[in-house]
Order: structure tokens, then sequence, then C-alpha cells
């Protein structure tokens, strides 16, 4: 396993940490059952054991890794459906995110949302992916807004996170699959139609899903297993 060692925020060191590891965890570069030593980790990143320490309760406490009597912190076994599970969770709340949307959406939302996307589509074609995850985090964002739920998008943001930003730009086809099917979101909230809108955000958010798990495969994480 090979870390980076970048420059951390000292107010948020596990934070950091944890979302880093998290990171390598769900893009199959730390496998289940590999185990994550406490002190090789604070030298990698250049800080004290204890940030790194507090960083990998908080992935127990998640399910990332686990923790071995006399052994040590070991990253969790991570599976096809493991997978799959994250991304229905959060196609569900998506989902009923952009039918409120739908509800409440204004010219001026969808003029944002357009922009977004075209600035998206050009990022996307000059194959600047950081940037496209940027107006992709956008689009999503806008409508959330739009949806006026905070409590509900706030329960969003907590499911989506266990697929770190960054991660998406990795994953082949993604970009060519996000427009497309933001082009249909924007279709159906342009009819101000919730169950269009609706079955347009799952389908979307299940398909990114499908490409981590065919991008998990490629990486041989599973070797024929489940």
């Amino acid at each position: 396993m090979v870390l980076a060692r970048r420059d951390i925020a000292r107010p948020q060191l596990s934070d950091e940490v944890a979302a880093r590891l998290r990171e390598q965890i769900m893009d199959g570069r730390v496998r289940p059952g590999e185990y994550l030593r406490l002190e090789r980790l604070a030298a990698e990143f250049g800080i004290s054991v204890t940030p790194v320490r507090e960083a990998l309760q908080s992935l127990r406490s998640q399910g990332f890794v686990q923790l071995e009597p006399r052994r040590g912190f070991v990253v969790a076994p991570l599976s096809r459906q493991d997978v799959a599970d994250l991304f229905w969770v959060q196609a569900g709340i998506a989902a009923e995110l952009a039918a409120r949307a739908a509800g409440a959406i204004t010219t001026g939302a969808l003029r944002e949302l357009t922009a977004i996307q075209d600035a998206m589509r050009r990022a996307a074609a000059e194959g600047r992916t950081d940037v496209v995850e940027e107006h992709n985090h956008a689009f999503h964002r806008s409508i959330n807004l739009t949806a006026g739920s905070a409590k509900l998008a706030w329960s969003l943001s907590s499911v989506a996170r266990y697929v770190p930003r960054g991660l998406y730009g990795r994953l082949p086809d993604w970009p060519r699959t996000a427009l497309e099917d933001h082009d249909l979101v924007l279709a159906a909230l342009a009819e101000a139609d919730p169950e269009r809108t609706a079955a347009a955000m799952r389908a979307h958010i299940v398909r990114a899903g499908e490409l981590l798990i065919a991008h998990l495969e490629r990486q041989g994480l599973w070797n024929g297993g489940r």
C-alpha cells in the first residue's frame, strides 16, 4: 500500500486521514484483509499516531475496518452487494429530492442547471475529470437545494460520503454516462414531472454504482468471489 503524503490541515487531521483511507478502500487500492498499522500510516502521512488511531476508530464505526484483538485494525470485507447497497440507499434519497425539486423548480433554477451541465460537458471534452466532478457536485447540489428539504439532503450527504469525491473521475465511461443521465434529469425537471425526474435520478445513481462495481472487479478485488 502506498499513500501519498500531503499537507493535512491540523484541525481536521483524523477526518482527513479517514477520508483518504476510505477513498483508497472504495477504490480497491487498499484490500479487505489488509492490516493498517498505526505507526506506518503516521509516518506516511507525516503526523502523529493519535489522529491516525482516531481515523481508524471512525472507519470502524462506519464498517470499513475491523479491530482484531492483539493484531490491530484490518480492512473489513467489501462485497459487490455492499457497494450496490450503498448506491441503492443513495439512489432512493436522491430520487425523492429530485421529485421534490421538480415540484418547486423555477426558470432561474433550470437556467443554472443547464449552465452547470454545459460547463461539465466542456470539461469532459477537455479531459479535465477533476473539473467534471466539481460540476457534477454542483449539479446535484443545485437540485437538492431546490428541493428545500434540508434534513433529507443531509441524510443524502451522509450516505454519499462513503464514495469520496475524486473517485468518479477514475471510473471509465463515468463522464459520458453522467452527462447523458443529467440530460434526462434536466428534461424531466423542465416538464416539472416529479415521477419522471425521480426515475431518472434513481437510474443515474444506480448506474454510477454499477460503474464502481465494474471498476473494482477490474481491480481484482473479489477474484471471482462475491
